[in-house]
């Protein structure tokens, strides 16, 4: 049964004793949640709808997918997802194009495309501002030189991207503050943490978070040809802006911890032990982290504050990917890779049991995932 907190305090003489109790959730939610993944070796855009209910009835179902990308006889390669604010439109970015790669704009609901425009090599991640008027993409360049690569600024109404702003070799993550007035990436081959001023579109400040050298710095690091050492440490894959901006997260994939970055002072404020390949992260409004662990097909949930781990549960599926959390904090949704042939998969995690409750399958590579809308419950 779920179950959440609440604490009561008892006067008595002379004492007050602090008591938590268990307050028991009077029913599951009685509302469907639908989410959108894309599948990255099938070039699908998937609607995704769960009902949820006790595990042994909760469900989900396929409600419609969408064909992405350009190349017919070719692995198009959707990686990266962003839904607007007012719910109305859904970005994709593709990795893979004759010779760029591109975001998608559709229409959500009727998954229909809007339009498109070319950005760099191997866009991935993406995040879309408060007011949906600009998504950022990192263009991760995954399969390229080890040269720096970029995050792309493009203005959503008319799908032109108005800057491609140099970061660092191999670019993800890709995440705003709450406040909307700074973008944080990682750089997976510069143990780099990057944060981009929105006003000036410029890098405002760097992190190294190589063991041993870790340091925060003003303005873009430099790098010199030939230069790159491929000595990373930590392989940063994801940068997530605590509830009220004041902390970065980032999970470092090599070392298996989660580094907290006090974006104030640009320092480290703590750091803790993570799962096996710890990949993406989301946070809960209550201001849980939830973590994927790539290589450990798992999902870990911890109080950032104390760095301890409140729960891991494992997947169905290896090569675990992403996560998103449902505006009410009750649940997270998951997408697995899979391995080879297999399909990609959903999975829905109560967030108050802390158990899996549900899977579906999906097209290969389930990737990029994030969070539609609520609607009434059908049958």
């Amino acid at each position: 049964m779920n179950r959440i907190l609440r604490l009561r305090i008892l006067v008595l003489p002379f004492l007050a004793v602090l008591i938590v109790s268990p307050v028991f959730r009077a029913q599951a939610p009685t509302q469907d949640y639908l989410v959108y993944v894309v599948c990255e070796s099938a070039d699908k855009l998937v609607r995704l709808r769960f009902t949820p209910g006790p595990s042994e009835t909760a469900t989900a179902r396929i409600d419609h997918e969408a064909k992405v990308g350009l190349m017919p006889t070719d692995i198009n390669g959707p990686h990266g997802i962003a839904i607007s604010p007012d719910r109305q439109y859904v970005y994709v970015s593709v990795g893979h194009g004759l010779p760029y790669g591109s975001v998608w704009k559709y229409k959500a609901g009727a998954d229909e495309m809007v339009r498109f425009t070319s950005l760099g090599l191997f866009p991935a991640t993406t995040d879309i501002t408060h007011d949906g008027k600009f998504i950022y993409v990192a263009n991760a360049n995954f399969h390229g030189d080890m040269v720096p690569s970029s995050i792309s600024v493009v203005a959503t109404d008319p799908m032109i991207e108005v800057k491609r702003i140099t970061t660092c070799t191999m670019p993800h993550g890709s995440r705003l503050n709450p406040q909307g007035t700074k973008h944080y990436s990682v750089c997976m081959m510069d143990d780099m943490l990057v944060e981009i001023d929105t006003a000036s579109l410029e890098v405002s400040r760097h992190f190294m978070l190589t063991a041993g050298k870790e340091m925060g710095m003003n303005g873009p690091a430099e790098f010199h040809a030939g230069a790159h050492t491929m000595a990373a440490t930590c392989v940063p894959t994801w940068a997530q802006p605590s509830n009220d901006g004041s902390t970065i997260y980032v999970a470092c994939n090599k070392s298996n911890e989660i580094i907290a970055i006090d974006a104030k002072s640009w320092t480290i404020a703590r750091r803790f032990p993570a799962a096996t390949g710890v990949y993406n992260l989301a946070m809960t409004k209550d201001g849980r982290v939830v973590a994927t662990n790539k290589r450990g097909q798992s999902v870990s949930i911890f109080n950032p504050e104390t760095g301890k781990e409140l729960a891991r549960i494992p997947t169905k599926r290896q090569v675990v990917h992403g996560a998103v959390v449902s505006p009410d904090d009750h649940y997270a949704f998951i997408s697995e890779e899979g391995i080879g042939a297999e399909p990609g998969t959903v999975e829905m995690i109560d967030l108050d049991a802390m158990k899996s409750i549900a899977a579906i399958d999906v097209g290969e590579q389930a990737g990029g995932i994030d969070f539609w809308k609520t609607e009434p419950g059908r049958p």
